[in-house]
């Protein structure tokens, strides 16, 4: 979709890939998943005008860490749910920054059983964990995650309900509403791969 590729890029949004079809990518061999990566940017590309910095699968396979090493010109993945901050892992030789992902308050859950069917879940699910995450944040540093799709979270109701959200972490002060790619050029500036 060019004309919604554009849109989305000239509002200042990261266009992120999710890879190029949504399939199980576990019984995928490393050539075959690098082919679904390189047709996935490339069509990225040519419709928001940019290639994705980013990568994330969503159903990986055992090769997806290394085709996203050996496809190169990402800054970061994020197949993992594993932490509430990035982290650099090892891949060979070569350091790869992992910004980890969120299926907790994320909107695939209003077309998944058992999954939210109005706002007042989702607002609530998002409230209760920016607020323990804003309070650990007082000791140290956290990162929030919130999976959106266009087709789930741009319904009507439900960008009602995002809007509030983003009006509620607006009202607490020392919050940052980034990207995944400023999240990952801060971590790269400020935690470089040599002091991990």
């Amino acid at each position: 979709n060019p004309a919604a590729g554009k849109a989305m890029a000239e509002a200042g949004h990261e266009v992120a890939s999710h890879g190029w079809r949504w399939i199980n990518y576990k019984d995928f061999t490393l050539e075959q998943e690098l082919d679904h990566m390189r047709q996935a940017v490339k069509v990225i590309e040519q419709t928001a005008g940019r290639a994705p910095v980013g990568w994330y699968t969503g159903r990986f396979g055992l090769h997806t860490l290394e085709a996203v090493i050996k496809h190169g010109g990402f800054l970061y993945s994020s197949d993992s749910y594993s932490d509430d901050l990035p982290y650099w892992v090892k891949v060979g030789t070569e350091p790869h920054l992992i910004i980890p992902y969120t299926l907790e308050v994320n909107d695939m859950k209003f077309g998944v059983a058992p999954g939210y069917t109005a706002g007042d879940g989702w607002l609530q699910a998002m409230k209760d964990s920016f607020d323990i995450l804003y309070a650990e944040g007082a000791r140290a540093p956290k990162m929030m995650s919130i999976g959106l799709h266009c087709r789930l979270a741009g319904r009507p109701s439900r960008a009602a309900t995002l809007a509030r959200f983003l009006d509620y972490v607006a009202s607490k002060p020392k919050v940052w509403v980034a990207t995944r790619e400023e999240i990952a050029r801060h971590w790269i500036a400020t935690h470089p791969a040599a002091a991990a």
